[in-house]
């Protein structure tokens, strides 16, 4: 049976965590704040103390924190994971961070004789409890072969898309697409509001044509309700976007679209909506056409 190391359970980690579980691994998990580790150890997994308590005897490594720093961190810093994984390890960096760490990370295990794969995940909070995330997976194909059991366990939709670092690129497309049809969809309905047009039933017929997609179905009932707890928070998507925008410029690629809604989730992070769904945008084009209450 594989033992996991899982950094990381928050939103997004717990779930995965326990479905590992379910699948038969054995899970030892680490969260800086203890309480969160409470779902992975009523599933029968076991809370760590320490990284290193969490990684000594794991086979994988799974990683899911917020930022490049956090993985910098777990991985190469003091009591991180390259001190304390035992040789040949395989780990599995879920986080969604800049492609460029990724490979420097990447290069850093291999020195250390562990391998490494980033395989950011998209879905949200509800992929990540249904066991239905689409991974992009980068790094080697026999380690990404090696991985697909592990994978199997938190997701349905599992691509190996390239080399270290080809994950986190395909995950910044999706973040690019997503973020541009939840802004797309909140002014829709900022428009049919306006017109005073029945709301449910517009998104509703909307939703079976062209103009439909995951976002309208995921997101449609936060806009509906003016409720938006986190799914995937406007901060982290912020952060997302920066590392696209940063990507396409290196790139010498233009991305218009983009750079807007760009500005567009930096102002709802400015105004203090960071911590809400980041279908709050909604509130942004509420805010900019004189209709937030």
């Amino acid at each position: 049976m594989t033992t996991i190391g899982f950094i990381g359970l928050g939103i997004m980690g717990a779930p995965m965590s326990v479905h590992l579980v379910k699948a038969g691994f054995t899970v030892n998990g680490f969260n800086r704040t203890a309480a969160k580790a409470a779902p992975l150890v009523e599933a029968g997994g076991r809370a760590a103390g320490s990284i290193a308590d969490a990684v000594a005897d794991a086979d994988v490594v799974a990683v899911m924190v917020p930022d490049s720093p956090d993985v910098r961190a777990v991985l190469a810093g003091e009591g991180g994971v390259f001190e304390n994984a035992k040789p040949g390890a395989l780990i599995i960096d879920f986080s969604s961070i800049r492609p460029d760490v990724t490979k420097e990370l990447a290069e850093q295990a291999h020195v250390n004789g562990l391998r490494m794969l980033d395989a950011p995940v998209s879905g949200g909070e509800a992929g990540a409890r249904n066991a239905a995330l689409s991974i992009m997976v980068g790094g080697a194909a026999e380690d990404f072969e090696a991985a697909r059991p592990v994978f199997d366990a938190v997701g349905k939709t599992v691509v190996h898309v390239g080399p270290s670092g080809s994950g986190q690129t395909v995950k910044a497309a999706n973040q690019l697409i997503v973020a541009s049809n939840i802004q797309a969809l909140a002014e829709a309905v900022v428009f049919l509001r306006a017109y005073g047009v029945d709301l449910e039933a517009a998104l509703e017929v909307l939703g079976g044509g062209l103009a439909g997609s995951a976002v309208l179905t995921q997101k449609k009932g936060n806009m509906l309700e003016n409720t938006f707890q986190p799914g995937f928070r406007i901060e982290l998507h912020h952060k997302d976007l920066g590392i696209v925008t940063s990507a396409a410029r290196e790139a010498g690629v233009v991305l218009p679209a983009g750079a807007l809604v760009a500005q567009l989730m930096a102002s709802a992070l400015a105004v203090g909506d960071g911590g809400l769904d980041h279908s709050a945008l909604l509130r942004g084009v509420e805010r900019l056409s004189g209709t937030n209450t």
